[in-house]
C-alpha cells in the first residue's frame, strides 16, 4: 500500500501534491483541511482517510472524525491532528496508545516534520509531515510519502513542497 500524507494544508492545496501523489493508493491527511473543497478534490483524485483539526469548521468536522483508527498493511494506524509527540504526547493520548496499542501513530498540528521510532510504546512508528500550506510559522512546506506492507513500513519519502509564502 503506497500512501501520500499530508497535513495542515489550512485551505491551500499545492497541485504539485497531485504529482507526488500520483503513484499513491491512499492520501492520508492529519487535520487543519481549512476547506471542504480541497478533501473533494483530493478525494476524488484518490481514496482518502482524514482528521478534522482545531481549525477546521462544523463543514469538516461533520464529514470527518477526530480520530482515525484503522488496519493498513497489516499494521495499527492511529491519525490524530493533536497528539503531541515522544516522549511528549497530550496525557489522554499517551493513555490510549498504553490501552490499546498502534504500530503508526500519525500527528499534524505543529508544522514540524517529524518521523522518529518511540521505543518505549513497542517501537511505534510517530509520523507528522509538516505543514503543506502556507499558513503557520514553518518555513518550508512539506508532504511524506511512503509504503505499507507485511507489517512493515518501508521508502521513506519527505518531499519539500516549496516555502512557506505570507499567511
Amino acid at each position: 500500500m503506497k500512501i501520500g500524507l499530508l497535513s495542515d494544508t489550512h485551505g491551500y492545496l499545492d497541485e504539485n501534491i497531485f504529482g507526488h501523489f500520483s503513484d499513491r493508493d491512499e492520501i492520508w491527511h492529519a487535520g487543519d483541511i481549512g476547506d471542504a473543497a480541497l478533501m473533494e478534490k483530493l478525494a476524488q483524485f484518490k481514496p482518502v482517510r482524514a482528521v478534522y483539526g482545531n481549525i477546521d469548521g462544523a463543514a469538516i468536522r461533520t464529514a470527518w472524525p477526530e480520530h482515525a483508527r484503522f488496519e493498513c498493511g497489516g499494521m495499527q494506524v492511529w491519525i490524530t491532528h493533536i497528539g503531541g509527540y515522544p516522549p511528549r504526547y497530550n496525557p489522554e493520548v499517551l493513555s490510549a496508545l498504553k490501552a490499546n496499542p498502534v504500530n503508526i501513530f500519525v500527528c499534524g498540528h505543529t508544522h514540524i516534520l517529524r518521523v522518529m521510532a518511540d521505543a518505549k510504546l513497542n517501537n511505534l512508528l510517530y509520523l507528522n509531515p509538516g505543514a503543506a500550506g502556507h499558513h503557520g510559522f514553518h518555513q518550508m512546506r512539506t508532504l511524506l510519502r511512503f509504503e505499507v506492507n507485511n507489517r512493515k513500513v518501508s521508502n521513506m519519502q519527505v518531499v519539500e513542497l516549496g516555502r512557506r509564502g505570507r499567511g
